[in-house]
């Protein structure tokens, strides 16, 4: 027996001797640990993400991605399936699990080898916020530690809750949430079982053995998950059986956007790293802008239309690349050079690889190829100059041959019962920008800033400052009627020498056609863009009182040249900012700013954010007050009178239905107002347009400056694209009429004189006045009748020829 008692001291002296080991490991490590109650108040890294106003996901910015989720929204088969793989006894041990600590105590023994086991759940959370990868015999005492303490501060639904949000599952996706969406782009609760143990098996080794990584080793995982998950009666065998007969089904899924529109994108990270800094991207901000999803697909379409369609109109400019097919063997071969060329939309890289006299077959990658036929190359005479194309060659050898890198377009079936086909294309070399705003608030419901964001991250729409042109009359006429023109003062169109000593050399300014017309009305010198009339209207009115009144359109005046070339839009400005400054001719005189971000939300859904535009409110009273509108917006102050307002309105719609702008009139409505902008050599073509919903603006111009080309100007170049997206922005939207506010009377002049028409006066036509500017001369009867070029009214239709400037 004396051996028994001895036995038992040694045993009670170890005993003692490893507790006190323990407490003294502990009080030895425990200073230097970190308090786990910051646990309850962690934020999860979300990434920033940008919406449309209609809630259509545009971007994502960020390295991790995450979707968080709370414990009761995550189904219990995603639960049990990480039980069964990772700790199936999660829900007993006290946060360590003794028995798997022996487990792996024993493999050390074993092997000598210092091995990752018996970590359960909440040691690995305690491992993932607070302690390195590595693995050491003090991280793990550490690891330890912190998971008692985790499992003392909180419950384990929490803690279940927490890992599952945490933990790396691959391909940036951090959590459950988002590895659903990342590689089967389903919510969390839609998965099935298989998907379910697919996931659960990837945190041993995400990166290497997910199922795009590594499908092999991922279905192995899988079914071991599978497998424990029917060891411990989780599911049934039925279940397992038919779980284990799934394919993998996984893939990537790198994004959810909903919407492609990255230069609006851009704009909004930039704005907001500049409000929250870096941590921006990990903040998890929602971000819902004023872009209205179907208005931003339809203006990217249609700037790349008409981009395009200017393209061909200059001739085919010759393969993007060649390369000797004899060097490559197959469709392996091909498909490398093809990685390295974008798709734009339907523009498609492809390799040539068999041209006939009248056909040419293309490759588009992974076995893909198209037939071009002859029609598909009519456009394709070669480039000469930006002036010039050469004949088109009578075969498609002469246009394309074998192993040339180009870009195709498919295009649809013209008539019913016809066929659609593939076409040879181009990427153009010409650039352009579309914006579109709410004239009411500001608020921008569509930007495109170029062709392609891949190939150019240069927003056009708000970087690319460039000259107007004639688009800038519509301010300086505005102007004019404030200084007490009217529609019907007459202004010489004559010829005119300009020596400025802001100019280098005497200037001698000339209409587009090259004519002069002798004295000419307002209204019909603006509708047919008249140069000379707008240079002669600006030196009469004075310069001080024309850039005054133009700043009110939300130009800097500093930014504007002191000098006569102001009246053909010699300015630098970009096209938001023009879209700004037509707004006001659209709303009824208010001032409004273009505003983007509608309202940011964190993580947990609370607005920090919430955008208060000026709002035009006609009835409301004006500022300098804290005057707000119903809705408890500010009120858009009024900047221009309503009469300068309805007569600017007025004229512009003219110059859709008489002038320069005339081909918008195939839309079919008679609300549309607008005007063309051309600058000198065709470098920049605008059309500034709108109606009383939306205010559209279009540029079309090289990034280098780049002529154009002849006869590029803006109701041929920009026009096309403002009509397609006006087309569709406008189909739902009835016809609005101008409505004449009371400052405002109608009568009939002499269009060659612009004073009253006497009684029965033949030719006479209808004219807008303000109240006190009605001419008070009859025009004598000895006047001839004028020629058709200056009969135009509000009411009358001309037939002569426009500058198409």
């Amino acid at each position: 027996m004396k051996w028994l008692m001895r036995l038992l001291k040694l045993a009670f002296a170890l005993a003692l001797l490893g507790a006190g080991g323990v407490v003294g490991v502990y009080f030895y490590l425990a200073p230097d640990l970190p308090e786990v109650d910051s646990l309850r108040q962690v934020r999860l890294q979300e990434p920033l993400r940008v919406f449309t106003r209609d809630h259509k996901l545009i971007a994502e910015f960020g390295e991790q991605r995450r979707v968080p989720q709370a414990f009761a929204q995550i189904p219990e088969t995603v639960i049990q399936a990480f039980l069964a793989a990772e700790d199936d006894r999660f829900f007993e041990h006290p946060g360590v699990d003794y028995q798997g600590l022996m487990r792996a105590a024993i493999q050390l023994a074993l092997t000598r080898e210092k091995r990752q086991g018996g970590s359960t759940i909440t040691m690995q959370l305690a491992r993932n916020f607070f302690l390195s990868p590595e693995k050491t015999y003090t991280r793990k005492l550490n690891e330890i530690l912190l998971a008692l303490r985790i499992e003392r501060n909180m419950n384990k639904q929490e803690i279940m809750e927490l890992y599952l949000n945490k933990i790396y599952l691959g391909n940036r996706a951090y959590g459950v949430g988002a590895a659903a969406n990342i590689y089967y782009s389903k919510d969390l609760k839609d998965l099935s079982l298989a998907q379910a143990a697919m996931i659960a098996g990837l945190p041993k080794a995400p990166s290497s053995t997910n199922p795009v990584a590594n499908p092999e080793k991922a279905i192995q995982r899988r079914n071991y998950v599978l497998g424990r998950m029917q060891e411990l009666s989780f599911i049934s065998q039925a279940e397992y059986e038919q779980a284990l007969a799934q394919p993998i089904s996984a893939r990537l899924h790198l994004s959810d956007i909903e919407l492609l529109a990255p230069y609006v994108a851009e704009m909004v990270r930039q704005e907001i790293i500049e409000r929250f800094g870096e941590e921006a991207y990990t903040s998890g901000y929602r971000v819902t802008t004023t872009i209205d999803s179907a208005l931003q697909r339809k203006a990217d379409q249609a700037l790349r239309r008409a981009l395009q369609e200017y393209d061909m109109r200059h001739g085919y400019r010759g393969p993007e690349q060649r390369f000797d097919l004899s060097e490559l063997p197959d469709a392996a071969a091909w498909d490398d050079i093809l990685r390295d060329y974008p798709r734009i939309e339907q523009l498609r890289p492809a390799l040539i690889i068999e041209v006939a006299d009248k056909t040419a077959t293309a490759y588009l990658g992974h076995g893909e190829q198209a037939e071009i036929p002859w029609k598909g190359f009519q456009w394709a005479r070669p480039y000469g100059n930006v002036n010039y194309r050469k004949a088109l060659p009578s075969t498609a050898r002469g246009i394309v041959s074998a192993g040339d890198l180009v870009h195709v377009l498919p295009v649809a079936a013209e008539k019913e019962g016809e066929d659609g086909y593939w076409r040879l294309a181009q990427i153009p070399a010409v650039a352009g920008a579309l914006t579109a705003l709410d004239p009411d608030n500001g608020a921008i419901r569509a930007l495109a800033g170029g062709y392609a964001f891949e190939l150019s991250k240069f927003n056009r729409a708000v970087q690319a400052n460039r000259q107007p042109g004639s688009g800038f009359k519509a301010f300086i006429y505005s102007a004019a009627l404030a200084a007490g023109y009217t529609p019907a003062s007459l202004i010489d169109d004559a010829p005119v020498v300009i020596d400025d000593p802001s100019l280098e050399e005497k200037w001698r300014p000339q209409n587009y056609s090259r004519k002069f017309f002798g004295p000419t009305r307002l209204r019909y010198a603006l509708t047919k863009s008249r140069n000379l009339v707008s240079i002669r209207l600006l030196r009469s009115m004075g310069m001080e009182h024309a850039v005054g009144h133009i700043a009110k359109f939300g130009f800097d005046p500093a930014q504007l040249p002191r000098n006569l070339s102001l009246a053909l839009g010699s300015s630098s400005v970009t096209p938001l900012k023009m879209s700004e400054g037509y707004a006001v001719l659209a709303n009824g005189g208010y001032r409004v700013e273009p505003y983007l971000i509608d309202r940011i939300e964190e993580s947990g859904r609370q607005v920090i954010h919430l955008a208060r535009p000026a709002t035009v409110c006609a009835g409301c009273p004006q500022p300098p007050g804290e005057e707000t509108t119903a809705a408890g917006l500010p009120v858009a102050p009024r900047v221009i009178s309503a009469e300068n307002h309805f007569m600017m309105n007025s004229m512009l719609r003219d110059v859709i239905r008489h002038g320069t702008g005339r081909r918008a009139m195939g839309l079919g409505r008679n609300d549309l107002a607008g005007k063309t902008g051309t600058t000198n050599d065709q470098r920049d073509a605008w059309f500034n347009g709108f109606n009383r919903q939306l205010v559209t603006n279009v540029w079309v111009g090289f990034d280098s400056n780049a002529k154009l080309g002849r006869g590029e100007v803006g109701g041929r170049a920009a026009l096309p694209a403002w009509m397609y997206f006006m087309e569709y922005a406008l189909q739902d939207i009835p016809e609005q009429p101008l409505k004449m506010p009371p400052g405002i009377i109608q009568v009939r002049i002499d269009p060659a004189s612009g004073k009253l028409a006497y009684a029965g006066q033949e030719g006479a036509i209808y004219e807008y006045f303000p109240r006190g500017r009605v001419p008070t001369e009859t025009a004598p009867r000895s006047l001839d009748v004028p020629g058709e070029e200056n009969k135009l009214s509000i009411s009358h239709t001309p037939t002569d020829s426009a500058d198409l400037f």
